[in-house]
């Protein structure tokens, strides 16, 4: 078994534990140059919290121990392909590999899926079924956008 597999076969593992013990079956491995550095699982179901992937799990571990939000060099190997925010978490990561082994249609039919999400994502904003609404602001006062290009440029 290459150690690919063996590092996909780590994350299906977390997931099946994860479903014996009541959770979702996701479970979710970081990898740097060949080492597990994070691992994770679905906590959804135990903490009420629509967040707690397993792939936001690992990535979040994996950053303290690395101590960076940069991920550059690392591999995700997820059980399922992963959904639209831990996807957006992978890019803004900078993970440029991420393995899965069960895809979107085997997800769908387990009643898991994530087609719903993906689909309003790429929709604009009016047509979406969550309405977004962009606020007018007072900029004279407490703008945080400058102040973040201001220490910048320091």
């Amino acid at each position: 078994m290459s150690n690919r597999e063996q590092f996909m076969q780590m994350a299906i593992d977390l997931a099946y534990r994860n479903v014996e013990s009541g959770g979702k079956p996701f479970g979710a491995v970081i990898v740097k140059n060949g080492e597990v550095i994070a691992t994770g699982v679905n906590e959804v179901l135990d903490t009420y919290d629509p967040t707690r992937h397993a792939e936001l799990a690992a990535i979040s571990e994996a950053c303290r121990k690395l101590q960076s939000s940069d991920l550059s060099g690392c591999e995700l190997y997820a059980s399922g392909e992963p959904c639209p925010m831990c996807l957006t978490a992978s890019y803004m990561a900078n993970l440029k590999k991420i393995y899965y082994a069960y895809n979107a249609e085997e997800e769908e039919e387990a009643g898991l899926g994530t087609k719903y999400y993906y689909e309003q994502v790429s929709l604009p904003h009016a047509e979406r079924d969550m309405k977004m609404n962009n606020m007018e602001k007072n900029t004279a006062v407490n703008n945080p956008f400058e102040l973040w290009v201001s220490k910048q440029k320091a």
